[in-house]
């Protein structure tokens, strides 16, 4: 079954550490056969280390380890006094959250031409995290890697771009290391269909479309999230009263509510 919106589903976000692997693999998939034999595709990782609320991005891979929840249970100290009994509490400990993004190669040379990020809830929470995401995007704007930046969450604080000031659900950027600092953002919203985004080789190569589109349709198809999705509750994140009435309609004309 296809999605019942003609852009991004609002209700997938809440899917979103599954639908990001996802994106990444099918953004790998249909761009590959686009840019061989001189390019290839690669998937790379980097680790994000979180202790209770401070975070630090660690480089290689590791074992996740799951920080268990803080319990705050009242203790009556005067108690305690008399029998020198020990309180239980807990400790924090460390939870490693996996990111993927995709580079675009030289054949030969392993050249990173284009870096292709796509952002998760966890890149635009304010704090060390982020720091890291825009520390690693300001480096390759300062390179001559071209540079692709999707964000599909609706949440948080959108990345730095200089101009008008733009307000929009969503956003794409597309920044070509020849044209810096002029690159391209695709701002659309909920009701807008999804774009199709050019990929930046080289100068004189042929730039191959991604169409995200038929992208996000495969997705939502090849991960059943028509049996996932409960259609009767509204999304999470929260809608504003414009944007639920039109999901409203759109759900009830499928019969889906």
């Amino acid at each position: 079954m296809l999605s019942p919106f003609p852009g991004m589903n609002p209700y997938l976000e809440q899917f979103w550490s599954g639908v990001h692997h996802r994106l990444i693999t099918a953004i790998a998939n249909s761009v590959a056969p686009q840019i061989r034999p001189k390019y290839i595709v690669a998937v790379e990782e980097r680790i994000y280390k979180t202790v209770g609320d401070s975070s630090v991005l660690v480089g290689i891979p590791d074992v996740s380890v799951h920080r268990l929840n803080t319990v705050k249970t009242p203790i009556d100290l005067s108690l305690l006094s008399a029998s020198k009994q020990p309180i239980t509490v807990l400790v924090p400990q460390t939870e490693r959250l996996t990111e993927s993004y995709l580079e675009i190669r030289r054949v030969g040379t392993e050249e990173v031409i284009t870096a292709i990020e796509i952002l998760s809830p966890i890149n635009k929470k304010t704090g060390i995290c982020r720091q890291q995401y825009e520390a690693k995007r300001q480096k390759i704007l300062d390179s001559l890697t071209h540079f692709i930046e999707i964000d599909l969450w609706r949440q948080g604080k959108p990345m730095l771009v200089y101009g008008e000031e733009i307000v929009s659900d969503y956003r794409i950027l597309i920044s070509r290391s020849n044209s810096r600092p002029q690159a391209d953002l695709y701002a659309f919203n909920l009701r807008d269909e999804l774009p199709k985004i050019p990929l930046p080789l080289e100068l004189k190569d042929s730039e191959p479309i991604i169409n995200l589109r038929e992208i996000l349709q495969e997705i939502y198809e090849q991960g059943s999230y028509d049996l996932r999705i409960d259609y009767s509750r509204e999304p999470v994140p929260p809608l504003t009263e414009e944007d639920a009435a039109w999901v409203d309609r759109q759900l009830c004309d499928r019969q889906l509510r």
